[in-house]
């Protein structure tokens, strides 16, 4: 007689964390997941385009730093970065008009990490963060974990209100400004010098610190570049300028950085050493290597015009594609454009209709820390060619047909 084997039994996950209870996943990360089908035209990505990475540049980099320190390149590094691109990248700042040493800089596993990094260093749960409306989603996600409250700053299509921000540092005390001035995302909106002036004039006032991404900036197709608000007098002193080589170069490499006065990089390095004591050796010493040895503004400046073409086919089908009464903008750089239907449109609920015509763009809601407008939608155009484009929209404006 066999006797049966008791059945395997599994124990109890231990009680989640309210954060990790209170904090969603990425609805663009869903929304990915969903439309992972070849044949679906995918507006909701915000990844920079494959075909147009420099392989061969960054193939040489890697071959090059494994043959000449292989040892250096495999073996643990300084929480702070590698010296050489370190320099690297303080040079790429200085020559763009904010003078930089290499000692200001924490190179991070990508710039979401150094706004991790940042909110382990600086909030306290409850503490009062604010942030552009609509707003990065992953911003929003990291400041949730950290247990701040978040407050929306007021604005138009041209970014936040400076005498609206004024109002809530007053009444809000908060612990720092997020914003994302140039190329937003989602919106792809530029903050104009004279705001980014005033939002200075603001934090030097008022001892607001200001914390400045900027991922996209170099991605410029048209108009003139606009200075950091981290290089505006009054906030110099008190603003953090995160940077990525993801749009430009890579987002494997994981390349990101953060400059900050040195008693704050201090406690981010610390802050990091918990999380992965060091961004890896062999992707930061490659990506000196390319700064080094290729011409990454060569590099950047064939990207921007191949994504300007592609912006172009975008704006050119949206009147067609888009039911009469919507709004968009036309963003000077980046990846995003943003799109306002009409009020009788949920972009939310339309989505599965959409999604069955096999395309794809991700809802506005999600973006709002605010009282978010359902109305609201988000197109990523750097992916896909003219012609592809061309199609995805006549896809979308047929969704939008079936689903009302």
């Amino acid at each position: 007689m066999t006797v049966a084997e008791p059945a395997p039994t599994r124990a109890p996950v231990p009680p989640l964390a309210a954060r990790a209870r209170s904090i969603g996943g990425s609805p663009v990360r869903d929304i990915l997941a969903v439309t992972a089908r070849p044949e679906v035209i995918n507006f909701a990505g915000g990844l920079p385009a494959p075909e147009l990475f420099d392989v061969e540049g960054i193939s040489a980099a890697y071959r090059a730093v494994l043959a000449e320190v292989p040892a250096q390149a495999l073996q643990y590094s300084t929480t702070e970065g590698e010296p050489g691109l370190r320099a690297a990248l303080a040079a790429r700042t200085s020559a763009r008009g904010l003078a930089t040493g290499p000692d200001d800089l924490l190179v991070t596993t990508g710039s979401q990490q150094a706004l991790s990094l940042l909110a382990t260093a600086l909030l306290e749960p409850g503490d009062t963060v604010l942030v552009e409306n609509p707003c990065y989603l992953a911003a929003l996600q990291v400041f949730g974990f950290a247990g701040a409250r978040v407050v929306a700053v007021p604005g138009d299509r041209h970014g936040v209100d400076p005498a609206a921000l004024e109002e809530l540092v007053v009444r809000e005390r908060p612990k720092l400004l997020y914003t994302v001035p140039t190329f937003q995302n989602p919106t792809g909106r530029t903050l104009p010098a004279e705001r980014r002036a005033a939002v200075a004039e603001v934090a030097g006032r008022h001892g607001l610190w200001i914390v400045e991404d900027d991922p996209y900036g170099e991605l410029r197709f048209e108009g003139a570049r606009v200075p950091w608000i981290a290089a505006q007098a009054g906030a110099e002193d008190r603003t953090v300028l995160l940077g990525s080589l993801s749009k430009v170069m890579a987002p494997g490499l994981r390349i990101g950085w953060l400059r900050a006065p040195a008693e704050l990089r201090r406690a981010c390095a610390v802050a990091k050493q918990a999380a992965d004591l060091h961004t890896p050796t062999l992707n930061q010493l490659a990506a000196a290597r390319y700064l080094a040895d290729s011409d990454l503004d060569g590099h950047v400046t064939r990207v921007a015009a191949v994504y300007r073409e592609r912006r172009d086919a975008m704006l050119a089908g949206l009147a067609d594609a888009l039911p009469a009464g919507s709004v968009w903008d036309r963003p000077e750089g980046g990846m995003f454009l943003w799109a306002k239907l009409p009020a009788t449109y949920d972009t939310t609920e339309l989505l599965p209709a959409v999604v069955r015509q096999e395309v794809a763009y991700v809802p506005g809601a999600p973006f709002y820390a605010a009282e978010p407008d359902p109305s609201t939608l988000r197109l990523c155009f750097v992916t896909q060619t003219p012609e592809e484009i061309g199609e995805g929209l006549r896809r979308l404006g047929a969704g939008l047909a079936s689903g009302r």
